[in-house]
């Protein structure tokens, strides 16, 4: 049996590695990315600390190792998700919904009735995720990334 994860806040310390699970999530569809499109989803150390200005950074670990990571910006009465990603090492263990479920329980204590998030059309797995948890497509946009093409998906959760 696994050992269980552990959802937590990240700090200033975990920057490096939540910038090494981001590259390590994403090399493998580098390809289907422009060059700038791949660089703003795998921010550097230095990138991710100014994330955790914007907004809470969580990480995911299992045995003490980091495996996955979330970050998320409230707007209005929304929050907005980002930075999402779990190791190829440990996607289908439970990580990626374990870290939703984390984020909607700290929107839901801010009184917050929507979560959104873009994601490009070839992250299949992460697009079954979304929708497992409930989120479903919407025209809204950004329509790309730095010329990468993305949708977005929404869930309205109880406040």
């Amino acid at each position: 049996m696994a050992a269980p994860i552990e959802i937590r806040r990240a700090v200033a310390e975990n920057a490096p590695a939540i910038a090494g699970v981001l590259h390590e999530a994403f090399v493998e569809f580098q390809d289907l990315y422009t060059e700038r499109g791949f660089a703003a989803t795998t921010p550097d150390s230095g990138q991710v600390l100014a994330r955790m200005e914007e907004g809470p950074v969580w990480i995911a670990l299992r045995e003490g190792v980091v495996i996955g990571t979330a970050a998320a910006v409230a707007k209005g009465d929304s929050i907005y998700i980002r930075g999402m990603a779990v190791l190829p090492a440990a996607r289908g263990s439970g990580c990626g919904a374990a870290l939703l479920q984390h984020v909607e329980a700290w929107a839901a204590g801010l009184r917050c009735s929507r979560l959104y998030l873009s994601t490009t059309p070839f992250l299949h797995s992460a697009i079954r995720l979304y929708e497992a948890s409930g989120f479903l497509r919407t025209s809204a946009g950004p329509h790309e990334l730095f010329g990468t093409p993305l949708f977005t998906m929404e869930k309205f959760i109880s406040r």
